[in-house]
């Protein structure tokens, strides 16, 4: 450097928009997300395929924190289960994410597509998913949300390799993590019960795969009225929270005891008894022979028709106002705290300032006694007449400042920086990739809208599930709150002026 030069600080080396370009055809775009469009991308100069996840930076901080987390973490990792970063372009205005393409199949349409299927297929599947996984956590990587629509073969060849996508929602473990995030139906119970967490979320979630994948059903679901969403969402979290799920008749009947035995320990309730991926590996119904070749396929298919074809478990607007209990009691309780400083705050506990019990009633909407101010069961953002919240249904993600939920568009939940949560409405099979398709994502996601907090009048001894259907006219559950009149202000100052008449 010559003398007398002063650097006020490193320049950014931007990429031109012409090195992109240059490098890449850009098709269409074929799908549309929450943070980027999806383009499909030819390398000139190989004639190789990819997929090209463009961001634009003008539309937010949140959305920029988003693509530089996905990059972070597709830097970090090379598996052969694991789609594969390729490219990476940062101009003044986008971010260009250059990834693998499968052009495979979902693995609900490769069972559907199979002549013969059995246990030991399953088995095939959730190895390569837990090796994948065990290499994650031994990076301390938690991909907090692995499911069905985010496992796909590699490509068409009888033999493909199963590959995980979408790592918007990957988060490195660095000490437990708080923020509830995930896809409903395969939350672990201490996301549900707002409990601190890490990587034993996503064995859990693999628990719930395996399940499906063996009988066509998820583990927690019940047969309801149509759109009756607010009866199914109580129960799907209650039975979260107790694992309460079982093996039953006649869809188990062929299912051998090694698998069961397998699932179990995966959904094993408590985070710290619960199998690691690596222990999983050498489970002998992955690494022995206890897999049946019993064929399967017709019960499953059967059922995976019947519960996936007409998705009602996989709606995603009924899960907000669920989503948004999991973070409004340690928000009210906050509040709570700061207006009233002389009482004294609840032990910190697994829950963030609750014990688990409380934590998991509050997530259900249920009131515990209230122990302190700071106690994050005292007080829910749900006002105590109805208990309930009312998030707009139109999948819109209009951004708000208050840390609650916006539905989404793959079914997932994203944590945004304010600790929210942002739910999507269409969980259907196809994987909307990511993809938080999906919000883009992190730690942050879109701000967005929420209910105003009521402490709860009193407490109940049983948690009570309230939930509300989502009312479109009413966007995040806001209290219609009418603006000051003129002609309120005009009787202010009247009233202000006859004090002054009767003083004088």
């Amino acid at each position: 450097m010559p003398f007398g030069c002063v650097t006020l600080g490193d320049k950014k080396n931007y990429n031109q928009p012409s090195e992109v370009t240059d490098r890449y055809d850009l098709g269409q775009v074929i799908k549309t997300e929450e943070f980027c469009e999806i383009f499909r991308a030819k390398d000139k100069t190989t004639g190789k395929l990819h997929t090209c996840k463009k961001f634009q930076k003008r539309d937010g901080r949140k959305v920029r924190k988003a693509a530089k987390n996905e990059i972070g973490i597709l830097k970090m990792v090379k598996h052969p289960n694991i789609l594969q970063l390729v490219d990476v372009f940062v101009t003044r205005k986008e971010y260009f994410i250059f990834l693998e393409l499968a052009t495979g199949r979902e693995v609900f349409d490769w069972i559907l597509d199979q002549g013969y299927y059995s246990e030991r297929d399953t088995s095939n599947v959730v190895r390569q998913v837990l090796e994948a996984v065990a290499y994650l956590h031994s990076l301390k990587i938690v991909h907090r949300n692995l499911k069905l629509e985010n496992l796909v073969y590699y490509n068409r060849l009888k033999n493909s390799k199963i590959v995980i996508s979408d790592f918007h929602l990957a988060k490195l473990e660095n000490g437990l993590i708080k923020e509830p995030c995930g896809t409903p139906e395969y939350l672990a119970p201490e996301v549900v019960g707002r409990q601190r967490y890490g990587r034993p979320v996503d064995c859990w979630a693999i628990g719930v795969i395996m399940y499906i994948l063996l009988s066509g059903n998820p583990p927690f679901y019940e047969e309801v009225e149509e759109d009756d969403y607010e009866n199914h969402d109580k129960n799907l979290f209650r039975k979260i929270l107790a694992g309460d799920y079982e093996f039953d008749s006649p869809y188990w009947d062929d299912i051998s005891q090694a698998a069961k035995d397998l699932v179990t320990r995966l959904m094993e309730v408590e985070q710290d008894q619960r199998i690691t991926a690596e222990e999983a590996i050498s489970h002998e119904w992955i690494s022995g022979n206890a897999a049946s070749d019993k064929n399967i396929k017709d019960g499953v298919c059967a059922q995976i028709e019947k519960n996936f074809a007409r998705a009602k478990w996989k709606k995603a607007v009924r899960v907000t106002t669920l989503m948004k209990r999991l973070r409004a009691p340690e928000q009210s309780g906050t509040a709570a705290a700061q207006s009233a400083p002389g009482t004294d705050t609840a032990t910190p506990g697994a829950a963030g300032g609750a014990t688990a019990a409380s934590a998991a009633a509050s997530a259900l909407g249920g009131s515990a006694t209230p122990a302190t101010a700071g106690d994050a069961t005292k007080s829910e953002n749900v006002a105590p007449a109805d208990r309930s919240a009312t998030p707009a249904t139109d999948g819109s993600t209009t951004p708000a400042t208050d840390g609650s939920v916006t539905p989404a568009t793959d079914g997932s939940i994203t944590p945004a920086t304010d600790g929210s949560v942002t739910p999507a409405t269409d969980r259907s099979v196809t994987p909307a990739t990511d993809g938080r398709a999906t919000p883009g994502m992190e730690e942050s996601t879109v701000p967005t809208t929420q209910s105003s907090a009521t402490p709860a009048a009193k407490a109940v001894a049983t948690p009570e599930p309230a939930l509300t259907q989502p009312d479109s006219t009413a966007p995040g559950g806001a209290t219609g709150q009418a603006p000051p009149s003129s002609k309120g202000e005009e009787a202010a100052g009247c009233a202000q002026e006859s004090r002054r008449v009767e003083t004088s």
